[in-house]
């Protein structure tokens, strides 16, 4: 079942921000391949601050949320300042890097594909850190719940495979139903239609779960053995090419 994206009501919301923007994609059940009808929007990026407000001895608005309703659906909006968004890049942190290479773009820039490659090359061995434990946080919730949900079920599973992925080969794959094309798991699926069935078929019986922690712990290993044999380096090589990215942008959009 394909989900058809709001790209009308996500725009109004964008046009409706303080600050211009470098980039706003699309992250979230949408971008990782299993959203619902009635599933959220997540969109995440950069906006850029005035030169009054970073030269200041305070930086106010580095982060803006904006949460609404619009014709029934939520739409959450979360961007950082440019310079905040690149220093994040730069601590191994896996969440900027699936935004920024979102393939689900509702604005951008020319500087975004600019953007792509200084983060392509910013990708480092550490990042197995964020997505060993984005996956942890994941499986933790899924056994606290009674009855067990689908989805952090399914979170789990993306998250490994995509930290898999990316100690692999050194791309950023976020997409579930594509990362099961490369890694087949024949349970994926049906976990997927699951989700998007309903409430009724949304939790798993208590005989699943011994078999999904089994699955859970061996990609964890899977995972471990990815980041042994990486070869990413192990610190970004292009700290200044992304500082001066920055000046430039600074520079060209600067507003008063």
């Amino acid at each position: 079942m394909s989900v058809e994206i709001r790209y009308d009501l996500l725009k109004s919301v964008l046009a409706d921000q303080p600050y211009p923007l470098l980039f706003a994609t699309i992250s979230g059940a949408h971008l990782y391949g299993f959203p619902s009808p009635d599933s959220d929007y997540d969109l995440r990026g950069i906006h850029l601050l005035p030169l009054n407000n970073i030269l200041g001895l305070e930086i106010n608005d580095e982060t803006i949320e904006d949460t609404r309703v619009q014709q029934g659906l939520e739409i959450d909006l979360v961007t950082h300042d440019v310079k905040k968004f690149l220093l994040m890049l730069l601590k191994k942190n896996g969440y900027v890097l699936e935004q920024i290479f979102s393939p689900l773009i509702v604005y951008a820039l020319p500087e975004h594909d600019e953007l792509k490659h200084l983060a392509k090359n910013a990708i480092i061995r550490h990042h197995h850190h964020h997505y060993f434990g984005f996956a942890k946080g994941q499986w933790e919730l899924f056994e606290k719940e009674n009855p067990r949900r689908v989805k952090p079920l399914l979170y789990t599973f993306r998250v490994l495979l995509t930290g898999i992925h990316l100690m692999r080969t050194g791309e950023i794959e976020a997409h579930l139903p594509t990362l099961n094309e490369i890694y087949p798991l024949p349970y994926i699926p049906e976990l997927i239609a699951r989700k998007l069935s309903g409430v009724e078929k949304s939790t798993l019986d208590t005989a699943d779960v011994t078999f999904f922690q089994a699955e859970y712990q061996r990609l964890q290993r899977e995972l471990d053995s990815a980041f042994q044999n990486t070869h990413l380096p192990e610190f970004a090589p292009n700290r200044d090419e992304i500082n001066d990215f920055l000046v430039r942008l600074r520079l060209k959009y600067h507003v008063e």
